[in-house]
């Protein structure tokens, strides 16, 4: 790949990132309206949250009305079925106004088990039903204040959604789990369609597409490596999530309950990957020594990207790998600082010994410290904090991160001297 057309994707993933994560949008609302061939008094059952058949979907497996505030508003505790870190049910207490039975309802969050009540502090719902030439029409309609897109589109979709399957329940009695976006067929056309929008980036010819595809099978591997180690912490599901072009993102079935867990989870994306790149150079020297041209190269393609992808996965961002597993292990501001110094100072000399030209690599610290700034801050915050990391486990994750980028490390090295 060209600088040029390096410099194109670093700054259209920079700009993407920005928008995403970090724009500022203020305060926000997402509306979506269903037509539901069924009672309005069946629909309000289902909406509202005191209603008879509120656990339609099973997300919601009981609500208790605890008091009444002043103006009459009804505080409600609701228990769902999703786990806390403490492997019981989460529970949210909201508050319950401008009820019209069977027409409206306004709910807020005012206390939740397993995240910060600075998470709710914005968020208003507001349910509404009418009824039209013998249907009922629903509008779900929720806003909140927004730093990036990402969770205002994530919270549309899954609000679109949430929306057609109380209506196909409503109609027909039955609820579907799970839907498309993450159906498995659905997540090989969105792993397709990247390699296919990766492929003018590496040169339209068929040597182009295999890199393409090498390199969006390497960001699978890289997420299949998380959701191990999501697996490894306890957690009953993981899944994965892929985005064409951003790359994908490996989830966990509950939230995260220590520190060790974070730096573990984060450093066993490269972790897991980092078998391949011996492998590779291995498969690469043996097939040109049989005089087998293609299959050497591709080794060496696949030990290149494997080790450029995942290195890059571990520079001291805040929402990177790497700044995941050192914001865990360092004691403090200031010994985090002197590991990110220490990293970014390894990554420049690697960048100098694999033979990329010194404007490159200013441009490429750069981009490092515009996307500290961009992805820094936001975090949710969970209603108590994670459990401490131990000095062994400190020390182990710190040793596991040295010998990953060492390999990775190398792995670099001996690409750049090669053709790919």
């Amino acid at each position: 790949m060209s600088s040029p057309a390096i410099i194109g994707l670093v700054a259209a993933n920079l700009g993407l990132l920005f928008l995403l994560l970090a724009a500022p949008l203020g305060v926000r609302s997402v509306s979506t309206s269903r037509t539901i061939r069924a009672p309005r008094a069946h629909v309000w059952s289902a909406l509202y949250p005191l209603g008879t058949n509120a656990g339609w979907s099973g997300d919601v497996t009981g609500a208790t009305v605890l008091d009444a505030d002043e103006s009459g508003a009804r505080i409600v505790r609701l228990t769902y079925s999703s786990h806390g870190r403490d492997d019981l049910p989460i529970e949210r207490t909201v508050l319950l106004d401008d009820v019209e039975e069977g027409a409206h309802y306004r709910l807020r969050v005012t206390d939740d088990s397993a995240l910060d009540r600075s998470f709710w502090a914005g968020f208003r719902e507001t349910g509404s039903l009418r009824e039209e030439g013998g249907a009922t029409i629903l509008t779900l309609e929720r806003s909140d204040s927004y730093r990036g897109a990402a969770f205002l589109i994530f919270r549309f979709f899954a609000m679109r959604r949430e929306v057609a399957k109380l209506k196909r329940w409503a109609e027909t009695g039955h609820y579907a789990k799970g839907g498309m976006f993450e159906h498995p067929l659905t997540q090989v056309g969105f792993a397709i369609l990247s390699a296919f929008i990766l492929w003018p980036l590496f040169g339209l010819s068929a040597g182009g597409l295999a890199l393409a595809a090498i390199l969006t099978s390497v960001v699978a591997l890289h997420e299949l490596g998380h959701m191990a180690a999501f697996r490894l912490m306890g957690h009953r599901h993981a899944r994965m999530i892929f985005i064409p072009l951003l790359g994908g993102i490996a989830i966990g079935g509950r939230p995260y309950d220590s520190r060790f867990e974070v730096a573990f989870v984060a450093l066993m994306g490269a972790g897991f990957s980092a078998f391949l790149v011996p492998i590779a150079i291995a498969g690469s020297a043996a097939a040109h020594a049989a005089g087998l041209h293609v299959p050497a190269t591709l080794c060496a393609a696949l030990a290149g990207i494997v080790a450029i992808f995942n290195i890059a996965n571990l520079v001291p961002i805040w929402k990177f790998d790497g700044g995941q597993v050192l914001r865990q292990i360092c004691g403090g501001p200031k010994m985090l600082a002197m590991a990110s110094f220490a990293i970014l100072s390894a990554f420049l000399w690697l960048g100098h010994g694999a033979g990329v030209p010194v404007g490159l690599l200013l441009f490429a610290g750069l981009v490092v410290a515009l996307l500290s700034l961009v992805t820094g801050g936001g975090a949710i915050k969970p209603r108590h904090a994670l459990k401490p990391i131990g000095v062994f486990d400190r020390f182990a994750i710190a040793a596991a991160l040295a010998a990953i980028f060492a390999i990775h490390g190398y792995g670099v090295l001996w690409a750049s001297a090669r053709p790919i």
